[in-house]
């Protein structure tokens, strides 16, 4: 992980005005005919949670250089969910992308947390199994890997379960895995039997004998897969950067959403890939499917999540949705047209 931000940048620049006295210095008188330079660019730390298609609205926002073109000099890093609501709390990263359902629980819990967009709003999951197991009475007493409690993939996975008339804590033996990656090396050595997966690791895993059992990105179901996270007093210093940092996004996914030449290769980038036919259709599921060009983060994204962490946590089942949530900065994105 690189290091935290400092201080903010209007605090850097009132310190240098002020000579460290608390008194402004007298500015000097600018020559005739020149123009102020602009503002160097505020830098932030920004992590993701994993190396799924989900996180490709992002990383097309990085790599189409939009977070320049709108003053910001962003440095992404990779950090599980698990880890990356401390990172954002801390204020070592300042925009968290990671699962909506542990930002609940976290806000629930006291964080000091705001979702300000989804990336990814429906479920982009299936349930991949061993090619032995055929039938959903097959899967009863099997292991099934999910990256961590509460995570994203464990919301998924119960969901579908129930949804196959099993129930997730008596009929299967659910594992913490941790990411993705590792659910799908768990899979391929047989240390587990089943587990949601997404392109591109379910072309791998069906190259491999593994079959779907249980479509669940064909439903479009609403989740909080993948949410947008700021500390709310980061909002109140900062608001300014925080519409700067979604308008970003929003540009992002329109040029992703376009480009299919530009979208396969962010995805070869960050896959470190060179497969394009996998590559390609990764591309059509998460830029054309998955992704909305208006990332709003809506409360019934968080339905399933408050369902099934509230029956363990009462703090979650009492929460009120509505206060996790800020749409005003998309809103804001929306109104300017920068969709279109």
């Amino acid at each position: 992980m690189r290091r935290a931000v400092g201080l903010s940048l209007a605090t850097i620049l009132m310190a240098a005005a002020c000579g460290g006295t608390g008194q402004p210095a007298s500015a000097p008188s600018p020559s005739p005919g020149a123009s102020a330079a602009p503002p160097p660019p505020v830098h932030l730390e920004v992590s993701y949670s994993n190396i799924i298609g989900d996180e490709l609205p992002l990383w097309a926002t990085k790599e189409g250089g939009f977070f320049e073109k709108n003053g910001l000099d962003v440095n992404l890093s990779n950090i599980a969910s698990a880890q990356g609501i401390p990172a954002v709390l801390a204020g070592q990263v300042t925009f968290a992308q990671v699962g909506g359902s542990e930002v609940l629980a976290a806000v629930a819990n006291g964080a000091d947390l705001v979702v300000i967009g989804q990336l990814a709003g429906v479920y982009p999951f299936v349930l991949e199994v061993a090619a032995d197991i055929k039938t959903v009475n097959d899967l009863k007493g099997k292991k099934i890997g999910v990256s961590s409690p509460g995570s994203s993939s464990d919301i998924a996975t119960r969901v579908a379960l129930k949804k196959m008339g099993l129930d997730p804590d008596k009929d299967v033996s659910i594992q913490a895995v941790g990411s993705a990656a590792n659910r799908t090396a768990a899979l391929l050595s047989g240390a587990i039997q089943g587990g949601v997966s997404q392109p591109p690791d379910s072309l791998t895993l069906e190259a491999k004998g593994f079959h779907v059992l249980y479509d669940l990105a064909s439903q479009k179901l609403p989740s909080a897969n993948t949410s947008v996270a700021v500390r709310r007093s980061y909002i109140t210093s900062s608001k300014d950067v925080v519409q700067r940092y979604v308008d970003s996004i929003v540009q992002g996914t329109k040029r992703l959403k376009s480009d299919k030449a530009f979208g396969v290769g962010v995805l070869k980038k960050y896959f470190n890939s060179t497969d394009d036919a996998a590559m390609s259709t990764t591309y059509d599921f998460y830029a054309l499917t998955v992704a909305p060009s208006q990332p709003f983060a809506k409360p019934e994204m968080y339905v399933d999540a408050q369902a099934t962490l509230g029956a363990s946590d009462a703090k979650v089942k009492a929460f009120d949705i509505s206060k996790l949530l800020d749409a005003t900065f998309v809103q804001s994105a929306i109104d300017r047209g920068l969709d279109k």
